[in-house]
């Protein structure tokens, strides 16, 4: 199997209720049942919107690493509030030892980065996304980076697209798998969704770096978008590369 198995899925079939959408969302459930992963094309995210998204995080990190590297305080960094919040710098997250799993992958599925795993070399900045219900709602404040007076506008604009999105795949997934609609998209209201670019510092480190060591997320669904460079790397259920 590689990566071309894996069906595009075209969610505006849905959305438009086009000849076909039924299929497209039975292609969303079983994408998940046989892949774990889902490649989708939502015709409502604008790709500026990604374009203008990644110009401002790399304007910032760039801006960020060089305070970090000139021993400068980073005031967007809480430690305190165990980076929920705010800007992780590298060498700080620190993934989970997978060892007895990586040593079971050989050729090309087996992960470059090392066993047990180091911390890992990426930045990262979490941002909340829309509002939690005040029954569960946490004390975690937003950071507002200096410099950047239009970071919230940009931020929740591109990060309500791809939360969006995710809903609208749960959604999908849901009539797929002959179920109500709403199964997931109705616990999915209010959680704690989180736009989480990651950054690399590709001049400081050799290549061949792992910047993310080999880990899987907590969420019930990470989406990512369209990064401008290689190296992001996802495993079947099968554990192809």
């Amino acid at each position: 199997m590689s990566h071309e198995d894996i069906p595009i899925i075209d969610a505006e079939l849905y959305i438009e209720k086009k000849e076909g959408w039924e299929e497209e969302c039975k292609k969303v459930a079983d994408s998940f049942h046989r892949f774990g992963i889902l490649k989708f094309k939502d015709p409502r995210v604008v790709a500026k919107d990604n374009d203008d998204y990644i110009d401002l995080v790399e304007k910032y990190f760039d801006v960020t690493s060089k305070k970090f590297y000139a021993g400068e305080e980073l005031k967007d960094c809480r430690a305190d509030l165990c980076y929920q919040t705010g800007v992780t710098p590298e060498g700080i997250e620190h993934a989970r030892n997978h060892q007895a799993l990586v040593d079971s992958l050989t050729g090309e599925d087996k992960p470059m980065s090392v066993q047990p795993p180091v911390k890992d070399a990426k930045w990262r900045f979490f941002w909340k996304i829309g509002e939690r219900p005040e029954e569960v709602k946490d004390d975690i404040p937003q950071t507002y980076p200096e410099d950047f007076p239009s970071w919230e506008k940009d931020m929740d604009k591109w990060g309500n697209q791809i939360v969006d999105a995710t809903f609208l795949a749960a959604e999908m997934a849901a009539i797929g798998m002959g179920l109500d609609k709403d199964t997931f998209t109705s616990k999915m209201k209010g959680g704690p969704h989180l736009l989480a670019p990651t950054a690399s510092d590709i001049m400081k480190y050799p290549v061949g770096t792992a910047f993310a060591s080999f880990h899987y997320d907590l969420n019930f669904i990470t989406i990512h978008g369209k990064s401008r460079y290689p190296g992001l790397y996802l495993w079947t259920r099968e554990w192809k590369k």
